[in-house]
């Protein structure tokens, strides 16, 4: 069964034609983003995650017709109003932490949320946050050093 849906993407207006099987994933794909990807499909390594009226959500297990009225935002909409990097795409970048970068756009997701949080977060709270996303290339350090120093960053800022 086919059903249309509208929702805000990145800003946006979208207006999609979708199977009621479909998840976000799928539906992003099909608008051209591909920064969310699906990797394990039951929602445990958080590559796919995005947010859906601002709380992050496994785009992998979020059935499409959900996001009906929904506002929602992928990695591609965090780059800054002048085009720059948002600062935590900018540590990441930084201190190597990706190699592979598929988990990438999952890990800033949450890193994003975790200092909406707690601007100034403990090594605890940064692996809290992070314990659903999985970097199957190992490199949880400069995660976390990237973590640091984006909170670093931002709060220099405010």
């Amino acid at each position: 069964m086919n059903i249309d849906i509208e929702f805000e993407l990145n800003g946006r207006p979208e207006r999609r034609h979708v199977d009621v099987r479909d998840n976000a994933i799928d539906v992003l794909g099909r608008c051209g983003l591909k920064a969310a990807r699906e990797s394990c499909g039951q929602g445990l390594c958080g590559c796919c995650t995005l947010y859906v009226d601002g709380a992050p959500v496994s785009g992998c297990l979020y059935p499409a017709w959900k996001l009906q009225d929904k506002r929602v935002e992928t990695l591609e909409a965090l780059n800054e109003a002048n085009g720059e990097l948002d600062p935590v795409q900018q540590a990441f970048i930084e201190c190597g932490a990706f190699q592979c970068g598929f988990c990438t756009p999952g890990f800033v997701m949450m890193t994003r949320k975790l200092l909406e949080a707690h601007p100034r977060p403990t090594d605890a709270q940064i692996e809290h946050y992070l314990a659903g996303n999985l970097c199957r290339c190992g490199t949880y350090p400069e995660i976390i050093a990237a973590v640091r120093l984006a909170a670093e960053r931002i709060a220099a800022r405010n």
